[in-house]
This record gives structure tokens, C-alpha cells and sequence, in this order.
């Protein structure tokens, strides 16, 4: 895998309040740019989606697969391609939740691995862009009543 793009952002929300945004799956279209569809295909005993499939339209990462999470409380969720796509043949990301004050800092992790050849200084643009923009989603999401 290769190397992961972070970014950090505070949110003025508790942890709880951040991962329901999170979790809900299908809204991500609303919110987090790139991300054109989202459907849960299962949840886990938890009650908390366990393996989604996206479409992604990030200009130059344009693609449909299916990534599986793994959920630890409200401090952090893990995931990894389950299914790669026509161009995604690999995925990890998370968003880490640490309290911070009146507010929450959320790091978001990123790591894709393209089956075409590209450029790292541009597929790590294209992953920064990705990050920013669902960063900036989830604070106007979570804050915005």
C-alpha cells in the first residue's frame, strides 16, 4: 500500500454526535463531494454498516467498489477495499476521533492504490482533495442544524 495522506479538523460535536454522521452511509452524497452513491450491503452485529459500495467521481479517481469497515466505539473506524473497482485495486483509510476541549479533532487517513499507472505526486493530490473535502463536508454536516 502506498503512503497515506492526513488531514485533521475540529468539529464543535462530541464523538457520538460525529460518528452517526459518519455511519450514515447513504447521505454521503449530500455532503461529501466526490462521493456520487452509497449503499450499505451489510451491517455488523453492532448494528453499524459493515461493507459499502461507492461511486466515486474525484476527477482523476472515477470508479465504483466496495470497501468493509471495522467500527472501534466512537473513537475510530477502519477500512479496506473488499471489492476492488475497474481502476481502485486498493483502499485503507479511517477517521481517528479524539476529544479536543469544546469540540472533537477528527483525522482522516488515506491510502489508494490505482491499477493505472499515475503520477504519486498527483493520485497524492487527487487523495488530498478527497480528504479536504470530506473533512470540510463532515464539519458543516455535524454543525449545521
Amino acid at each position: 500500500m502506498a503512503d497515506r495522506t492526513t488531514s485533521s479538523i475540529k468539529i464543535g460535536a462530541d464523538r457520538s454526535t460525529i460518528m452517526t454522521v459518519i455511519a450514515d452511509f447513504p447521505s454521503y452524497p449530500e455532503w461529501a463531494g466526490q462521493v456520487k452513491a452509497a449503499r450499505v450491503l451489510s451491517t455488523g452485529e453492532d448494528g453499524r454498516p459493515e461493507t459499502v459500495r461507492f461511486v466515486l467521481d474525484a476527477g482523476v479517481i472515477s470508479d465504483e467498489y466496495t470497501l468493509r469497515y471495522t467500527w472501534h466505539d466512537d473513537e475510530s473506524v477502519d477500512w479496506s477495499i473488499a471489492e476492488a473497482g475497474k481502476m481502485v485495486s486498493g483502499l485503507t483509510g479511517s477517521y481517528r476521533l479524539a476529544d479536543a476541549g469544546n469540540g472533537t479533532e477528527v483525522t482522516y487517513e488515506l491510502a489508494v492504490d490505482l491499477k493505472v499507472p499515475m503520477i504519486g505526486m498527483i493520485k497524492r493530490k487527487a487523495e488530498k482533495v478527497i480528504i479536504d473535502t470530506a473533512l470540510k463536508g463532515l464539519k458543516k454536516r455535524v454543525e449545521t442544524p
